[in-house]
């Protein structure tokens, strides 16, 4: 039972890069899944969510109109377009089933994927 993720690399300014998280041992129906982010000397940050069921997505304010999380039974996504080098960062898919409330909070996830660098430079 585990998460794959993959699809980070380096990009230049302005790219796009798809992430994938994919399940292996269980599917994602009844989880949510959210992508966090960790930058070199900084603390991981909650980045995007799509929650089980109604599949209803919420983003970090810097995502906003940018990046897109989806989800199929088996994989879920981050396409993430015109990046920034202040996207640069290893990528994490978790999967949960938190409250609304609860979503940034890394704590209340099952488990993780082992993440991806994204590098976004010229």
């Amino acid at each position: 039972v585990q998460l794959q993720a993959s699809g980070g690399g380096l990009v230049e300014p302005g790219g796009a890069l798809r992430l994938s998280c994919v399940a292996s041992g269980f599917t994602l129906d009844s989880y949510t899944i959210s992508w966090f982010r960790q930058a070199p000397g900084k603390e991981r940050e909650w980045v995007s969510t799509i929650r089980h069921g109604a599949k209803v997505t919420y983003y970090t304010d810097s995502a906003k109109g940018r990046f897109t999380i989806s989800k199929d039974t088996h994989a879920a996504y981050l396409q993430m377009n015109n990046l920034k080098p202040e996207d640069s960062a290893i990528y994490y898919c978790a999967r949960g089933r938190p409250i609304l409330s609860a979503i940034r909070n890394e704590n209340v996830y099952y488990s993780w994927g082992q993440g991806t660098q994204v590098t976004v430079s010229s």
